[in-house]
C-alpha cells in the first residue's frame, strides 16, 4: 500500500494508505513532518533528518546541522546544505549534488 496522507493529531503522527486507513503511528514529540511521497516520509527531529516507511519504521538518518529539507517527491528528497543542493534517496544516501 502507498502513503496517501499524514496527519498530526492526538500527540501522534498518523500515516494513512490510499484506502484512508491508518497503517502507522508514532509519537510526534519534537518531530516535524517535512514531507512525504507514496513510499516514505521525511521528518526533522531536533538535530536529525530521518526517513520512515508507512509503518513508521526508520529507513535512514542524517545530521540536520546546517541542512534544510527543501522538497520531497518521487523516490527522493532534496536538501540545502550550506549552499549546496543535495538529492538524497529514502535511506538518506546521496543521489546527486549541485553547487
Amino acid at each position: 500500500m502507498a502513503i496517501s496522507n499524514i496527519e498530526n493529531k492526538d500527540g501522534q503522527i498518523w500515516v494513512y494508505d490510499e484506502n484512508s486507513e491508518c497503517v502507522g503511528r508514532m509519537p510526534n514529540t519534537r518531530v516535524e513532518v517535512a514531507g512525504f511521497t507514496s513510499d516514505f516520509f521525511v521528518t526533522v527531529e531536533g538535530g536529525w533528518i530521518r526517513t520512515y516507511d508507512q509503518e513508521c519504521e526508520r529507513l535512514g538518518s542524517m545530521s540536520a546541522i546546517g541542512v534544510t529539507v527543501r522538497s520531497v517527491s518521487g523516490g527522493n528528497f532534496t536538501v540545502s546544505d550550506r549552499g549546496d543542493v543535495r538529492t538524497l534517496d529514502r535511506r538518506c544516501m546521496e543521489a546527486r549534488k549541485r553547487g
